[in-house]
């Protein structure tokens, strides 16, 4: 899986990084003295990186927990993320990653523990009000956790923090290690969920739809809070029906009334990586839809988008109960009968745009 493996020398023998470098016996390792020196190098190919990444393993300095863009939430006032990984296994063709990264290899923080800190550290600001913690959003929080353990970690650190709430979003089934183990009750495990047709023209080397909705019916069972993330919404000719059978067939495989939260967005990208991507791959039909570039996020036409976020909320709404249903900010009341109790989220291209100022150092 992985050929090359790039390590900080700061790094080297912590012991996160030697239990990873133990997994790749066979690897090529090159010693750097900082992450970006290799990750943010100009001129490189992304598409190729993507079709056989390196890994590289580094320490995480400065800030690693930051608040999320105002309105972004499942229902929580105080919110935050972090990323203890850059880059995604999975190469979706509208991830905004593409646009936001110059290389297509993975970058795992070792320094598990000072990201822990600092959630500690954040949740004793107000120890009254319970602080949201969102992973999930420069990587998915599952796919290689058999290699970095990361989400083993986490669960530990926040059995012993009654008052914090994390978020995990993935499309991954690497759910092993969270069965075996008792459900964390202030623990949401989110799947990102698109109609079958979508995911197979798009989302490259993601589970299937029906083995997401596998997991997601296996971590019910067993006790497991769950999310449904439908974001982002993609047009398409047939899109009415493509959506409506999705949730049809999402909602009658799992138990509605538990599921913690369901959240929907638009396609949105801030402009400087929707040009990326362009580049990138100039004959996606996806990227060559007709497309608002009037503006700094790169969207649908103002009409379009709404037609199609608002027949999928009346649809979503159809199913569960307004309490657990936080739609984007841009619909703009497409459906009367949502009560003032449904708070929004904003969507993660908007997330994007917040770390795009975020430093990598």
């Amino acid at each position: 899986m992985i050929s090359t493996l790039y390590i900080e020398r700061e790094i080297a023998e912590h012991p996160r990084t030697q239990a990873i470098v133990q997994r790749f016996p066979k690897s090529r390792q090159i010693s750097i003295d900082r992450y970006g020196d290799v990750f943010n190098q100009p001129a490189q190919d992304f598409r190729q990186q993507k079709q056989a990444p390196a890994l590289i393993l580094a320490k995480k300095h400065g800030r690693r927990v930051l608040p999320t863009p105002p309105g972004y939430h499942i229902g929580g006032s105080r919110n935050y993320y972090f990323s203890h990984m850059l880059n995604c296994v999975y190469d979706c063709r509208y991830c905004f990653l593409q646009g936001m990264y110059r290389s297509g290899n993975y970058v795992v923080f070792a320094n598990f523990d000072d990201f822990f800190s600092d959630i500690r550290a954040t949740c004793e600001e107000d120890t009254q009000t319970p602080s949201w913690f969102f992973s999930g959003y420069d990587c998915d929080s599952l796919a290689l956790n058999p290699v970095t353990a990361f989400t083993d970690e986490a669960l530990n650190e926040f059995e012993r923090l009654p008052n914090a709430r994390l978020e995990l979003r993935t499309k991954s089934t690497q759910i092993r290690s969270l069965l075996k183990r008792s459900p964390v009750s202030n623990v949401v495990v989110a799947y990102s969920l698109s109609p079958s047709a979508i995911a197979e023209a798009h989302e490259h080397k993601t589970p299937s739809l029906e083995k997401r909705l596998q997991a997601l019916q296996e971590l019910q069972q067993a006790g497991w809070t769950i999310g449904l993330r439908f974001d982002p919404i993609l047009a398409a000719d047939n899109m009415q029906t493509l959506y409506g059978d999705l949730f049809r067939q999402t909602f009658s495989a799992l138990d509605v009334d538990s599921i913690h939260s369901v959240s929907l967005g638009p396609f949105r990208l801030p402009k400087p990586f929707y040009k990326r991507m362009i580049r990138l791959y100039p004959e996606s039909q996806l990227l060559a839809q007709p497309m608002n570039t009037k503006t700094a996020m790169v969207g649908y036409p103002a009409n379009a988008e709404q037609d199609m976020l608002g027949f999928c909320q009346q649809e979503i709404l159809k199913y569960i109960q307004p309490h657990q249903f936080f739609p984007c900010v841009s619909i703009t009341n497409p459906v009367q009968a949502v009560d003032s109790s449904v708070t929004s989220a904003t969507t993660e291209p908007a997330l994007s745009a917040s770390l795009q100022q975020e430093p990598l150092s």
